[in-house]
């Protein structure tokens, strides 16, 4: 009985291509927009969060404000935390350096190499090996240096000239050139927002000052015991200093994004929800025309034998199968948009040589899928609720007469 329905309802829409058509097209917008957006904005918003939180969810930096310098008393004192596992300084600057006819901007680290791989624990070494604290000149570069696209540029033991800003008595006095030695290249890390290792060069703490120049810290950077820890850590230092320093938490970053995304989700959502209920009212005022038009046709259908529940089904059939429909053409035309979309890129300014550019494909999941088929139906079960009891009850008597 229910395939002769779901023919019976096929044919009644057949009937009337035209206005089924434009039905099924105001249908198809919500499943559209809803997948395709929220494909996109899950791709890069997970993207983001991952890359932030492989900097490490205990890790946390302390930047000095413009009038405060940090020093040794304040390494002691952020030692002496309990929940606090391992506290370096570092230097860091920005420089640039001569590769083939191009000047790369680049990032310059001057860092505690095991606290490095410590804190980031998927930064790889592709060729060569950790430099020795001892050997100074010797530095790691991001693999955007080395190569690019698939030209490589440096390798292990080439001299690098790196321009960077001089340093005379705390503030940029001209520039000068520094000769690095590279001792190790980096795996692809494909960037993290904060840093871009990718495009940075890193060099032993003591580098900092005897070849940069630098004499006062950039920050401190912390490890946690534990990143249940990081609040209160980060609490703690924000207590004690108040604004003389920055405290800055990798988690609590990947938790702001989160936030800033699931926003985005929201905003997505609500609007693919006003065009399903459009749609809505789209299914209703067409099935309701339809029921007129064949007010007749039940009648003659309940005389021979058709029950209230089987008209009252019939008329469901047609507004969910025009759902049906319109979901297919929506999620089919919303992937491909989503791919269009994504391969247009996302670049985020002030990170490496240009800014980061972020590529990715779309997020489309079974769930996501399963989320917008089950939206539509509801249109049609919303939208031919209340045509199809009004053609249930309709009396046979009065239906026949009607003309």
């Amino acid at each position: 009985m229910l395939l002769d329905f779901m023919r019976l309802a096929l044919k009644a829409l057949s009937e009337r291509r035209i206005r089924a058509s434009l039905t099924i097209a105001g249908i198809a917008i919500g499943p559209l927009v809803l997948v395709m957006m929220s494909s996109v904005v899950g791709s890069y918003s997970t993207y983001i969060v991952d890359r932030i939180t492989s900097l490490g969810q205990n890790a946390i930096v302390v930047f000095p404000s413009e009038n405060y310098q940090l020093n040794e008393e304040d390494l002691n004192f952020i030692r002496s935390i309990q929940t606090i596992k391992r506290a370096e300084p570092f230097y860091t600057t920005q420089g640039l350096l001569k590769r083939g006819a191009e000047e790369l901007k680049i990032s310059i680290f001057a860092v505690d190499y095991n606290l490095l791989f410590e804190a980031i624990g998927s930064l790889k070494i592709d060729e060569g090996s950790v430099p020795s604290e001892a050997s100074v000149i010797y530095t790691i570069i991001g693999r955007k240096i080395a190569y690019k696209d698939d030209e490589k540029f440096f390798s292990l033991e080439d001299v690098l000239t790196v321009t960077v800003p001089k340093i005379e008595g705390g503030r940029i006095a001209g520039k000068k050139n520094v000769n690095v030695v590279v001792g190790a290249i980096l795996e692809e890390y494909g960037g993290a927002l904060i840093v871009d290792p990718d495009s940075t060069v890193f060099m032993c703490f003591d580098a900092g000052k005897r070849m940069l120049g630098l004499d006062n810290w950039s920050g401190i950077f912390i490890l946690v015991n534990d990143p249940a820890y990081v609040k209160s850590t980060v609490s703690t230092l924000r207590q004690h200093y108040e604004d003389k320093v920055q405290v800055i938490a990798f988690s609590s970053i990947a938790e702001a994004i989160s936030s800033v995304t699931g926003a985005i989700d929201f905003i997505n959502f609500s609007t693919s929800l006003s065009a399903f209920a459009v749609a809505i009212m789209g299914v209703a005022a067409t099935m309701i025309t339809s029921v007129m038009e064949r007010t007749r046709e039940i009648g003659v259908m309940k005389a021979i034998g058709y029950t209230n529940s089987q008209v009252l089904m019939l008329v469901l059939l047609e507004s969910i199968m025009m759902s049906l429909v319109g979901a297919s053409i929506g999620i089919s035309i919303g992937v491909v948009g989503a791919y269009i979309l994504a391969s247009r890129g996302f670049t985020i300014g002030g990170i490496g040589e240009g800014g980061l550019v972020l590529q990715l494909s779309p997020m489309i999941t079974p769930q996501l899928i399963a989320q917008t088929l089950g939206f539509t139906m509801l249109i049609g079960l919303v939208g031919g609720l209340l045509p199809a009891y009004r053609a249930s009850k309709i009396p046979p008597v009065v239906a026949l007469r009607y003309e």
